[in-house]
């Protein structure tokens, strides 16, 4: 008999889902059965993965407050969430200002904390509830000029332990730490350089698989850490960085 995850009747509330990992992320839960609500910065969305979009800047207490009302009134439940959306705010140590610190610091670390606070309720009571947080490759080893983005994801490593603690064994959190994915917002990493080829192909280099993740993969890391058969995975994160981390740079 062929392993398959099966997350059928289940309520997955997603944040950042129209593009990148985000995207993937609900594509690869609806794939294994869940109904997806999702949220994201643009007006309007729609996805075959997505049954419930709403419209959320997740810096927002009160946006947060209506993502979950509206989920709930459409489903009645919330079984998984995917604390996902961020976005790059690489200025440097001395560079970084006070609002760019306090714009990193309420995106990619409040945000997370918040959601999860406003769902704890809901996956208590699910009887299988579990948060995946994600966080970066930049939480173990950084390069020069990312901070305070990866102030912020090393933060979440400690949030993931915290939550496991204090709100086990109702609700399990795992974090996972992304390295290289092949998205927009890493090609747009690549067309900073004068040569956008040359340094993509210097990336991948450096990765002993030799390639960039996709999506799609992140996506299906999460639905296995959702399912039952992660039941007795909590309080930790997953490095998923095609082995680059094992390679001295």
């Amino acid at each position: 008999m062929s392993l398959s995850i099966d997350l059928s009747g289940k309520v997955a509330l997603i944040t950042g889902v129209t593009s990148g990992i985000g995207a993937g992320i609900a594509r690869m839960l609806h794939a294994a059965g869940a109904v997806v609500a999702g949220c994201g910065l643009e007006a309007a969305f729609e996805d075959k993965s997505v049954s419930l979009y709403v419209a959320t800047d997740v810096r927002v207490p009160e946006q947060l407050d209506a993502l979950v009302a509206a989920t709930v009134d459409a489903f009645g439940r919330i079984d998984i969430v995917v604390s996902n959306a961020g976005a790059n705010i690489f200025t440097g140590v001395t560079a970084t200002t006070e609002a760019q610190w306090q714009q990193n610091t309420d995106l990619n670390l409040a945000a997370h904390w918040r959601l999860c606070q406003r769902c704890r309720s809901w996956l208590e009571v699910s009887g299988s509830g579990v948060i995946v947080i994600v966080t970066s490759n930049h939480a173990y080893q950084t390069i020069p000029g990312c901070f305070p983005y990866n102030v912020t994801k090393a933060a979440l490593t400690g949030m993931v332990r915290s939550i496991a603690i204090e709100w086990g064994p109702a609700i399990r959190c795992v974090g996972i730490a992304p390295g290289f994915i092949d998205t927009p917002g890493n090609q747009g990493w690549f067309n900073s350089f004068p040569d956008a080829a040359v340094e993509r192909t210097r990336t991948v280099d450096s990765h002993p698989v030799k390639r960039l993740g996709t999506p799609d993969e992140i996506g299906a890391w999460c639905a296995f850490l959702a399912s039952e058969y992660s039941a007795f995975a909590s309080g930790t994160t997953y490095l998923l960085d095609g082995g680059r981390n094992a390679l001295l740079q």
